[in-house]
């Protein structure tokens, strides 16, 4: 392990980028075509962050496994529907993300990557949207437990050679900091996702991406 890199981990929905609208969207068109009643906005905003079969186990525990299984396929469809209609506007970034990824990949001892619910290929997509680049380490869905299970963190961590004191995980869930929490690495919450960032038990909050970079520094320099 190098004891000059850093890991800054970032979670994607909620965080990065603010796809509430597309992920209430496609939920609802899910549970339409499923004949069920949809959840409310707020239940849906309070499973982002977990892997698909685990959010329709929450927001649907009376259908049956074949029922659930439509609602994971039935979102799927509807949200590379409508990911392929919209384009960059689809999941647009919060203001200031871009160029705080950009300003942090610039330094030479910084590693960024991202664990994200999402799946490998909506990733990639959101990635190749918005030009984002700067990811050397990128995990997702398909390849792990759901968060909280701190599976995304600790490889991620494998991948770069960094130890977990010198890494972070930036999220806006209790999925995202507990996560980051059990993989023993810092974490920073940001108080415009979907959760409450107040409850959600971190060792930082941010209110903007402008507080960012001096925050890391800070903490490194402890």
């Amino acid at each position: 392990m190098s004891a000059d890199l850093r890991l800054i981990l970032f979670d994607v929905d909620g965080t990065l980028a603010d796809s509430q609208s597309a992920i209430a969207d496609a939920m609802r068109l899910a549970f339409d075509g499923a004949g069920l009643t949809p959840p409310s906005h707020g239940d849906i905003l309070s499973i982002v962050g977990l892997s698909l079969p685990l959010a329709m186990a929450r927001l649907a525990p009376q259908a049956s496994v074949d029922q659930q299984a439509q609602l994971v396929a039935g979102y799927k469809s509807a949200y590379m529907g409508q990911r392929l209609a919209q384009g960059a506007a689809h999941s647009p970034l919060f203001p200031g993300a871009a160029e705080t990824l950009a300003a942090l990949h610039a330094v030479p001892e910084y590693l960024l990557g991202v664990a994200t619910g999402k799946s490998q290929r909506g990733l990639d997509a959101l990635i190749e949207a918005h030009g984002l680049t700067c990811f050397v380490t990128r995990q997702v869905a398909d390849h792990h437990p759901s968060k909280p299970h701190p599976s995304m963190v600790l490889t991620a961590l494998a991948e770069t050679g960094v130890a977990p004191e010198q890494a972070v995980m930036i999220g806006d869930t209790s999925f995202d900091i507990d996560m980051g929490r059990a993989a023993g690495v810092c974490t920073i919450a940001v108080d415009w996702g979907y959760h409450p960032a107040a409850g959600l038990g971190a060792d930082h909050v941010i209110s903007s991406f402008a507080q960012l970079a001096p925050l890391l520094q800070q903490i490194w320099k402890a």
